[in-house]
């Protein structure tokens, strides 16, 4: 982190949104705790995270766009394995989208693990450029400052910051889930009723 810097930071949250394996719950917290050193400055750091995640979000957006569902969902079941992203991840990130449209953007850029797939219904959708900027950084600018400001107060153990993340992550996850299958349930009880 020292020694690349505040390019260092971008390129590193570049890549975590292009390998949603790599988590921003270590590179962001990381920066915070440089920060703390007095090596980097506060604003600088979240402006770099920020930067790069947008910055890495465009390559899902146009694969969304140019693609379409069926082609990424292909690709996702045969190659997703090596980022971990499978059809049945798109479905859900796209049917999301569909229910919440540009606030799904905004929300999704909060959890981690469905931050960089909510890009790809986005571009499935033909969300407009503008919005679908606007409401990434708005996201993005929270999160990557929380966990910025998170490894800045604790320092020396900014690496608690995942393990604090991780369970928040699951849960808000899990409840996404929840509610998406509540919501096809409510979806088929009126198709029944009808």
């Amino acid at each position: 982190m020292s020694s690349l810097g505040y390019l260092g930071i971008g390129l590193l949250m570049f890549l975590e949104n292009l390998f949603p394996p790599i988590p921003s719950e270590l590179i962001m917290p990381l920066a915070g705790f440089t920060v703390s050193r007095g090596e980097m400055q506060f604003f600088p750091a979240v402006l770099a995270g920020v930067v790069g995640t947008i910055l890495g979000a465009f390559p899902w957006y146009y694969a969304g766009k140019f693609f379409g569902e069926e082609r990424l969902r292909d690709l996702a079941d045969k190659y997703g394995k090596w980022i971990t992203v499978t059809g049945k991840d798109i479905d859900k990130a796209n049917n999301w989208f569909t229910r919440y449209g540009g606030m799904a953007v905004f929300l999704c850029r909060l959890v981690p693990g469905v931050r960089t797939l909510i890009s790809l219904p986005a571009g499935l959708n033909h969300m407009p450029l503008t919005p679908f900027i606007i409401y990434s950084t708005i996201g993005t600018t929270l999160w990557v400052t929380f966990l910025t400001g998170a490894g800045y107060l604790l320092g020396d153990h900014y690496d608690l910051v995942e393990e604090y993340i991780s369970p928040i992550s699951k849960i808000a996850l899990l409840s996404l889930v929840i509610g998406f299958g509540l919501w096809v349930l409510r979806k088929n009880m009126r198709k029944s009723a009808e």
